[in-house]
C-alpha cells in the first residue's frame, strides 16, 4: 500500500503505545465496500462535531441543488447574524450576497462560518430551523446520535455526534453526490480577487486521500474525517478529540496505513455504512428562502434526544471551559488583544514545545509574541493550552495565524482582556 511520507516509527508509536488522552477521544476505521468497521474506539461516545458540522450543511446544500430550489450561481443574501460568526470566515458583509458555489468552496476550503450561518438561513429561514432539519436528516441517514443546532460547528453544548455518525456521514456524501463530492479534494480557490488556501494539510501528504474536513473547538479537540482509495478499497476514517492538528493527523495515517489491507477488494461502486447507522426513513424536505418557511419541519427537541441517548448508556462529552473563561489567571501576562491558541495538550512539557517549535518555524509573525501555557480543568480532563499572546490588533493575529497555518498549525483566534 502506498505509504504516508512519516516516518514509520511515530505511526508504531501511535498504534503500539498507551496515548494519553483527552475527554472526548476517539476513532473509527470503515471499510467503505462492506460496511465492517475495521477499528474503533468509543466510537458511539457523544463528541462535540466542531467544523465537521459543515459536512452536514454541505449535504443539505447539494440536495436542494439537486431538487431545483438553489443553483451553483445563486446569489444568497448574507444578515449581520451571517457577517458576525467568529472566525474563520470569508469576510462577508452583512447586507451583501454570495453565491452559493462561493459559499459551498469556503465551506470546504476555508471552513467559513458566515458562508455556513448565510446558507443555513438561505435553506431554513434561520440557523435554528435549519438545525432542526439537519437533525432530522441525520436521523434519515442513519446517524442516531447527532443533534445539530447551527450550521457551522461553533461552540454549543447540545451540538453532539458521534464518530459512527460521522463516517455515516461522509459515506452519505459520496454515495448520494459523487460529482459534489470531488470539491472536497480542492487545495484551494480564488475569492474576491484573493487565493485561499485549504487546510486538511494530511490530504495534501497523504496518497489517494480524497478528503474530507476537519474540525476544532476547545469542547471537542482537533477533529478528522478522511476517505482514502488504495485501488479497488476504500476506506472512512475518523478521529476526534485530538491533541493538536499534528497529532490528530499522525494518528489517522497511522490508522489508515494500518488497517488499509484488510480493506475489502473489489465489490459493487456505492459504498456501505455500518450497520448500526442504516435507517429507511423519508427524505426531508429544504426550503430555498426564507418565505418558504411553511414547510412542516419539526422544532429540535434537544431534552428527549439528550433522554435516548442517556437511556442507551452512553455519556455525554465534557466541555472544556468556554473561550470567556480561560483568560482568568492572575499569572498570566498582559495580554494585548487578541491571543493564538495552537493546542491543547496533556502536558505542560509538550505545551512548551509545541510553543518552541511554531516560534522557530513561523520567525518573523510571531516576533513580537509572548509563548504562554496555561492548565485547565481535573483529573483526566486536565489540559494544558498552548498559546501567543500579546498582538495589539486583529490584523496582527490574523497575520500569525496565517503563517501558523503555512507550517501546519492549527491556529484558533481568542480575544484578549487588553
Amino acid at each position: 500500500m502506498k505509504k504516508i511520507l512519516v516516518a514509520l516509527s511515530a505511526a508504531a508509536m501511535l498504534l503500539g503505545s498507551s496515548v494519553a488522552t483527552l475527554a472526548g477521544s476517539a476513532y473509527l476505521v470503515l471499510d467503505a465496500k462492506s460496511g465492517r468497521v475495521l477499528a474503533s474506539d468509543a466510537a458511539d461516545a457523544l463528541n462535540h462535531p466542531a467544523s465537521l458540522t459543515k459536512m452536514m450543511t454541505l449535504y443539505m446544500t447539494f440536495e436542494a441543488i439537486h431538487r431545483g430550489k438553489i443553483g451553483w450561481n445563486t446569489k444568497i443574501p448574507v444578515s449581520a447574524h451571517a457577517a458576525g460568526m467568529s472566525p474563520t470566515k470569508l469576510g462577508l458583509r452583512a447586507g451583501s450576497t454570495v453565491s452559493v458555489r462561493d459559499a459551498v468552496n469556503g465551506m470546504i476550503v476555508r471552513s467559513a462560518n458566515d458562508a455556513a450561518a448565510a446558507m443555513a438561513e438561505a435553506l431554513g429561514g434561520n440557523e435554528a430551523n435549519f438545525g432542526a432539519m439537519m437533525t432530522q436528516k441525520a436521523r434519515q441517514l442513519g446517524m442516531s446520535r447527532s443533534v445539530f443546532v447551527n450550521a457551522s460547528g461553533l461552540p454549543d453544548s447540545r451540538q453532539i455526534t458521534t464518530a459512527r455518525d460521522m463516517s455515516t456521514l461522509a459515506v452519505a456524501l459520496i454515495n448520494t453526490f459523487p460529482g459534489e463530492y470531488r470539491l472536497f479534494s480542492q487545495r484551494g480557490f480564488t475569492y474576491a480577487g484573493h487565493r485561499i488556501r485549504g487546510h486538511n494539510n494530511l490530504m495534501y501528504r497523504f496518497r489517494g486521500m480524497d478528503g474530507i474536513k476537519t474540525g476544532y473547538t476547545n469542547a471537542s479537540g482537533f477533529n478528522l474525517v478522511s476517505a482514502v482509495k488504495d485501488g479497488d478499497r476504500r476506506i472512512i476514517g475518523v478521529v476526534m478529540g485530538g491533541a493538536t492538528a499534528r497529532s490528530r493527523d499522525d494518528r489517522m495515517a497511522a490508522l489508515l496505513n494500518r488497517y488499509m489491507k484488510n480493506a475489502t477488494s473489489g465489490g459493487g461502486a456505492k459504498l456501505v455504512a455500518s450497520g448500526a447507522a442504516r435507517s429507511k426513513t423519508k427524505p426531508v424536505e429544504v426550503a430555498s428562502t426564507a418565505r418558504e418557511m411553511d414547510i412542516p419541519v419539526p422544532e429540535p427537541r434537544h431534552d428527549d434526544i439528550a433522554q435516548a441517548i442517556t437511556a442507551a448508556g452512553t455519556t455525554a462529552p465534557l466541555d472544556r471551559p468556554a473561550a470567556q473563561d480561560e483568560l482568568q489567571n492572575a499569572g498570566q501576562p498582559d495580554s494585548g488583544r487578541w491571543q493564538l491558541q495552537i493546542a491543547a495538550t496533556p502536558s505542560a512539557k509538550a505545551a512548551k514545545a509545541i510553543l518552541a517549535k511554531a516560534q522557530s518555524r513561523t520567525g518573523a509573525a510571531l516576533s513580537n509574541a509572548s509563548p504562554y501555557t496555561e492548565v485547565v480543568g481535573k483529573g483526566q480532563s486536565k489540559v494544558y493550552r498552548a498559546r501567543f499572546v500579546g498582538f495589539e490588533s486583529r490584523e496582527a493575529a490574523t497575520s500569525a495565524c496565517d503563517a501558523l497555518k503555512k507550517q501546519d498549525f492549527e491556529c484558533l483566534m481568542l480575544p484578549g482582556q487588553g
